[in-house]
């Protein structure tokens, strides 16, 4: 299910063409990766330009950099917990890649309001469960202790509330009587592949 966009706060480019898309990995990178594999179909109307990990260590950077997409790391820990100048830096990273799009693809770290709202209305998430439930972590594990019968992933925009911001995109994965939260994790974790892009992709339409 694809809502309705809310309106940016900031406008996009006004010129036509692709929309250059920052993506914000802290692991592995594999919603990093669909994003660039569905940027490269035909038509699709915006562009993976930089790929940027809080930890040089993160796999996801190799992954980008094998797909050809530019990656660099900006450790959070040689900034000593000044949160604000870690995220400026990683924001002159954006701005200096031309970025219009920053998507969240396992990006571990809790933003704050020094990247939020320079980025308002044009900043997504994406988030292992149906939104408004199991916001924050371990979400796998809370849905099979709550006994729930669906369980998804969620597009939403990213504001100063966490997982709070408004829905773009939600996909339902039931949950089986055998599930361990890897089961249910990997089910959610291919939806989530598919929705991703689904969701940049209407969401840049709907701005252009």
């Amino acid at each position: 299910m694809i809502p309705d966009t809310p309106h940016l706060t900031q406008p996009l480019h006004p010129q036509g063409g692709r929309r250059g898309v920052g993506v914000l990995i802290s692991g592995r990178g594999s919603n990093m990766a669909a994003l660039v594999a569905a940027a490269r179909e035909p038509g699709f109307p915006a562009d993976i330009r930089i790929v940027v990990s809080n930890r040089p260590e993160a796999s996801g950077l190799e992954l980008a950099r094998a797909a050809g997409v530019p990656a660099v790391a900006v450790d959070h820990r040689a900034f000593k917990g000044d949160r604000p100048a870690h995220e400026a830096e990683i924001d002159a990273v954006l701005r200096e890649a031309d970025i219009e799009i920053v998507c969240l693809a396992g990006y571990m770290r809790l933003l704050t309001p020094r990247l939020i709202d320079v980025w308002s209305g044009r900043m997504l998430n994406i988030h292992p469960s149906l939104l408004p439930v199991f916001p924050g972590l371990h979400t796998h594990e809370r849905a099979l202790a709550a006994g729930a019968k669906v369980h998804g992933c969620t597009v939403h925009l990213v504001t100063q509330a966490m997982d709070e911001g408004p829905i773009l995109a939600q996909v339902a994965v039931p949950v089986l009587a055998e599930d361990t939260p890897d089961t249910l994790a990997a089910r959610v974790l291919e939806q989530e592949h598919v929705i991703y892009p689904e969701a940049l992709r209407q969401f840049v339409i709907k701005q252009n």
